[in-house]
């Protein structure tokens, strides 16, 4: 018997109980300082997390967690699923920044979190101003001891795919002079994008060393994020890139075309 229809159904009912008085109680803690009510708000996510092992059997290992930084970094991580924006701020030894859209701190419920953690949200109606925002937000929670990560392709996207990497996150690094932690995930194989059904089975984050954005171009360092990214996607999901495996046993010896 396929129970796969079940326990996604019984996974979003098991959300959409839990994030209403969960966002209740964001409103009642508050006055707290920032780091409290951060530490108590992830408590959600790691809700998440954990019913999503339990009720969907998906289970996570990390490679590399040693390549953190002890200190100023964005984060700039493969995107395929909703799993690894729950993961990701319950999972990282520092508070983390999203950057988004301010529209979403409208939302009912899930707004009023994200309202209350400070994070760094854009006012898209101001146009090229709009980066300017995200650089002195940036700045600031940085010097907080705080650590940023965004998308850079922006959307998620199909196992086995590369959407088209964006340059922000990297012109955002070489203008505070953090350094970017690359980061590749997998969870679209357990997670699809856009689907209900998930599929137990283990999600695979792996953390790449820190790339120094001193000195370089965003679009140098772009390039290096994206060929790192996509280099470890490969490591860690080769059957997702089948191509890719039948372009290297077609490659000549010594590799001359």
């Amino acid at each position: 018997m396929n129970l796969l229809g079940p326990r996604a159904a019984l996974f979003l009912v098991f959300q959409l109980v839990t994030v209403v008085p969960y966002a209740l109680l964001c409103l009642l803690w508050a006055p707290l300082p920032l780091h409290w009510r951060y530490r108590l708000t992830m408590g959600w996510p790691r809700l998440v997390i954990w019913a999503a092992r339990v009720l969907l059997g998906i289970r996570h290992q990390v490679i590399g967690a040693h390549n953190l930084p002890d200190g100023p970094a964005i984060l700039l991580s493969k995107h395929q699923s909703t799993w690894e924006t729950f993961f990701y701020p319950a999972y990282m030894p520092r508070e983390l920044c999203f950057v988004f859209k301010r529209e979403l701190l409208f939302l009912p419920f899930f707004g009023w979190g994200i309202w209350l953690l400070d994070m760094i949200h854009i006012n898209r109606s101001r146009g090229n101003d709009a980066f300017e925002q995200v650089v002195s937000q940036g700045q600031a929670k940085l010097a907080q001891g705080r650590w940023i990560i965004m998308f850079p392709e922006g959307t998620r996207t199909a196992v086995g795919a590369a959407g088209r990497y964006k340059s922000g996150g990297s012109r955002l690094a070489v203008r505070t002079g953090a350094p970017v932690v690359p980061i590749a995930v997998n969870s679209g194989e357990r997670w699809p994008r856009k689907a209900f059904l998930k599929t137990p089975g283990l999600v695979t984050v792996s953390i790449g060393p820190p790339i120094e954005s001193q000195g370089k171009r965003p679009a140098e360092l772009a390039e290096e994020v994206e060929n790192w990214i996509e280099a470890e996607m490969r490591r860690i999901s080769p059957h997702a890139y089948p191509q890719d495996h039948r372009d290297a046993l077609a490659q000549p010896a010594g590799g001359q075309s």
